[in-house]
């Protein structure tokens, strides 16, 4: 058979065709191998597998941080709710014992904030009679008056003839004058109105009070603290909690456990907490306390920062697995101290990201 030049031509192309086209899998045929992660430029990028691939440049951009897990045991905690009470013994409320009509001191009424020293005069109580009673109480107290004058005279007089009466008879009429004296007291200071003054010293947080305000017996119309001597009241619903607390934070700052009560309240039991430093705490503020008992767990100790959320609300850590890839992790952490966490699903000497975490999960 013979061949034109032209022909083989053909025939060369067309196999060059042939070998040029891609390799499509048919059937039950396997093509698992895969291409290894190498970096096509400074941009981050998410793999297939949820990977992200990070250069190097793009790393010290972001400012990624990672630290080395190492096991260790911490004293399991629990998160409790919680709010600001007062100091019982640095701290008090101030009622009027009947009803009344306010009226402000000389001094005026004090404002909020203020510093109060204790017995200081805050405000009378008025009590709001009818004007008959109004009535019968000036007559009573003219009366008195009138009796205490004649007894003052009756007692002068037998003081200038105290040589020719009997010594009883001068006696009796001090007697009375004494008694006519405290019913007179008695009877003006009604008429004046219940003094309300500061049981402690401390700031003034909360004033219900107006000029000329008519309150009921028993309303709490002032109340004083003493900045520090706040304390956190939580809610435990687990009996065994009350002698197996050693302590507790929050937002960072220690604070000393003080006792549990043995009675439920409202189904819970009430756990009293002081901080152990000044913070800037308002009376009945809702806080969220992480209380340490004095039993030790074992795991990875790491930053809360490390924590974040990903697509599917998952808590996931991020760990440097090779120079330019991260894998996220999902874990189970538990709130230590309010900065720090532990978690138990990553294996010590994994390399954990700390810093730039939220960035990493937000590369699409």
């Amino acid at each position: 058979m013979n061949t034109t030049p032209l022909s083989v031509a053909v025939l060369l192309l067309a196999m060059g065709a042939t070998q040029s086209l891609p390799a499509w899998a048919h059937g039950d045929e396997v093509h698992a191998e895969a291409a290894p992660v190498t970096s096509t430029g400074n941009n981050p990028q998410r793999l297939a597998d949820g990977r992200v691939l990070l250069p190097k440049e793009a790393q010290h951009r972001l400012a990624v941080r990672t630290v080395l897990a190492r096991e260790t045991s911490v004293a399991k905690s629990i998160e409790l709710n919680g709010h600001v009470v007062m100091d019982p013994n640095r701290g008090g409320q101030v009622q009027a014992s009947s009803a009344g009509r306010i009226s402000a001191p000389a001094q005026g009424l004090p404002a909020l904030g203020s510093r109060i020293s204790k017995g200081q005069l805050l405000a009378w109580v008025i009590p709001t009679v009818s004007a008959y009673e109004q009535a019968q109480q000036q007559a009573e107290l003219a009366q008195i008056r009138s009796q205490l004058t004649l007894a003052q005279l009756t007692v002068q007089r037998l003081y200038a003839l105290r040589n020719s009466v009997p010594g009883k008879e001068l006696q009796a009429a001090e007697a009375e004058l004494a008694a006519l004296r405290g019913r007179s007291a008695a009877l003006a200071a009604v008429s004046q109105g219940e003094a309300l003054r500061a049981p402690v010293a401390g700031v003034l947080a909360a004033s219900n009070v107006l000029n000329g305000q008519v309150v009921a017996a028993s309303d709490v119309l002032f109340v004083i603290v003493d900045p520090e001597g706040m304390q956190i009241e939580a809610l435990a619903y687990d009996p065994a909690l009350v002698d197996n607390l050693a302590g507790a934070f929050m937002q960072g700052v220690s604070l000393r456990y003080l006792g549990g009560a043995l009675v439920l309240r409202d189904g819970a039991l009430p756990l009293r907490f002081a901080p152990t430093q000044a913070m800037p705490l308002a009376l009945g503020q809702t806080v969220k306390l992480i209380a340490q008992t004095r039993e030790q767990i074992s795991g990875v100790v790491l930053p809360a920062s490390s924590v974040v959320k990903n697509s599917a609300n998952e808590s996931v850590v991020w760990l440097h697995e090779q120079a330019l890839v991260f894998r996220a992790v999902p874990v189970q952490p538990v709130a230590l101290d309010g900065k720090n966490v532990l978690v138990t699903q990553i294996r010590p000497g994994s390399r954990v990201v700390t810093a730039a975490a939220s960035l990493l999960n937000q590369i699409r």
